[in-house]
């Protein structure tokens, strides 16, 4: 089946985003702010002592300590609060509040819920349980070990609630309610670090990164969007050096550019649904603030991968891009539609590229552990 090829795009940055004068602060993201308080309020439920500080472990395994602004402690009760630090990104949760309110539970294990200021989800798509709080999965794995290191969750249990003060007023600013997440933010985050990707100086270094591969004569670069996928493209990739991975975040046109101008002759994208999907409708700088999925391109996708009518509605209905994904392999055809999808890429970054280069792409689950389409690479 043939398809129009989709207009390149390369969307200006934010204009705040810009201009940096100076070299760019990471920060901490709302779930490893919710862990620390998650711990601060448990040790000094346990031990009846307000806290000040608390150590956390980052997913990476990294070790990294919080002050604690508030600590209030009752006989069967806490409560602790970390102050969000963004650093230089321009995240509307800079300075929230998060609020950990900890006590006993009858049952063993960690029972975790969403309080005041912390959305709830009311469509399917993003890989949570809709009815329950936006608590995204590495956020509940750190907050269940940060506990688990205060109180032995086997044999007793402890029942944490997170708020956020103000959360439901900066959610306005958020995409959270077209997606279907609603009463406040969410806790989010992969690796507990927020780094500033959307900005003038993450550009720049992605560029860099290209340019100081091809000095030392590498001949691939494998451009990935985040942690997980990174993870996922060195176990597709094991025999390449780690200089060849670059994290481009929103920046892949950039990246593409920069291998042509260093004259490197392949190229591999490693990345998930939604990414891939704002690829291959040909938009090249993928913020959020300059792209949304085209969900009439998935449903495309899935009537050339033999989806019935009914579901290529579903999909051109979808809440998210992850959405799709799901209906996808709930109808048994994730690879199929996946494969096609990643052709599309493949021909986006040839054309951007002007066929300078070879490319391959990949797609991998939400988790990045897994390989679930590509363009012919790895079949």
């Amino acid at each position: 089946m043939t398809y129009a090829e989709p207009p390149l795009r390369e969307p200006d940055l934010p204009r705040t985003a810009k201009v940096r004068p100076t070299a760019l602060r990471t920060g901490w993201t709302t779930g490893a702010c919710a862990t620390a308080a998650a711990k601060a309020a448990t040790t000094a439920l346990l031990t009846g002592v307000a806290q000040t500080e608390v150590e956390i472990a980052l997913p990476a395994g990294r070790r990294v300590r919080f002050p604690v602004a508030r600590c209030d402690v009752a006989r069967d009760r806490a409560e602790a609060v970390v102050v969000k630090d963004a650093g230089d990104d321009p995240d509307v949760t800079h300075g929230a509040e998060l609020t950990a309110t900890v006590g006993w539970s009858p049952d063993p294990g960690l029972r975790l819920d969403g309080g005041p200021g912390v959305g709830t989800v009311t469509r399917p798509g993003l890989g949570l349980t809709v009815g329950g709080p936006a608590i995204n999965d590495t956020p509940r794995r750190m907050i269940g070990e940060a506990v688990g290191e205060v109180v032995d969750l086997t044999i007793r249990g402890v029942h944490v609630v997170v708020s956020v003060p103000r959360g439901e007023i900066m959610a306005r600013k958020t995409t959270n309610r077209r997606l279907g997440i609603v009463g406040g933010i969410s806790i989010l985050g992969t690796t507990g670090i927020v780094r500033p990707f959307s900005t003038a100086s993450w550009r720049a270094s992605v560029v860099q990164a290209v340019h100081v591969m091809a000095a030392q004569g590498e001949r691939t670069v494998v451009l990935c969007t985040g942690g997980r996928t990174e993870r996922a493209a060195r176990n597709l990739l094991p025999d390449l050096p780690e200089v060849c991975f670059v994290e481009v975040g929103d920046f892949t046109g950039a990246a593409v550019t920069a291998a042509v101008a260093d004259d490197m002759p392949s190229v591999v994208f490693v990345g998930m649904a939604g990414k891939l999907a704002k690829l291959a409708a040909g938009v090249l700088m993928t913020h959020y603030t300059r792209s949304k999925v085209d969900l009439s391109l998935l449903g495309a996708v899935t009537a050339e991968a033999g989806g019935d009518a009914d579901l290529v509605a579903r999909v051109t209905a979808a809440n998210t891009g992850r959405h799709a994904y799901e209906l996808w392999d709930d109808a048994g055809l994730l690879r199929p539609a996946g494969d096609l999808l990643c052709r599309r890429v493949r021909r986006v970054l040839l054309r951007h590229a002007g066929h300078a280069v070879t490319a391959d792409v990949a797609m991998v689950d939400f988790t990045g552990a897994r390989l679930v389409a590509s363009s012919g690479r790895w079949t």
